[in-house]
């Protein structure tokens, strides 16, 4: 990948406040929410940051349709 991933920055802080908080993701749902943001600027597969938050918004969507 010859760009910069777009997201990185945002993945970095995740990591950051993780570890500060010994990896209890109540206490880093800004940081969370930070990333999602970001990775909802870029198309799929922009970022490989985003990877597992694709995932997890394809798991969303799926829970949604089965549950209507």
């Amino acid at each position: 990948m010859s760009q910069k991933d777009p997201c990185q920055k945002q993945a970095c802080e995740i990591q950051k406040c993780l570890q500060v908080n010994n990896y209890v993701e109540s206490k880093c749902e800004t940081v969370l929410q930070e990333m999602r943001k970001c990775c909802a600027r870029y198309p799929k597969g922009r970022s490989i940051c985003c990877s597992g938050f694709e995932k997890e918004e394809r798991e969303r969507e799926k829970v949604k349709s089965t549950s209507e």
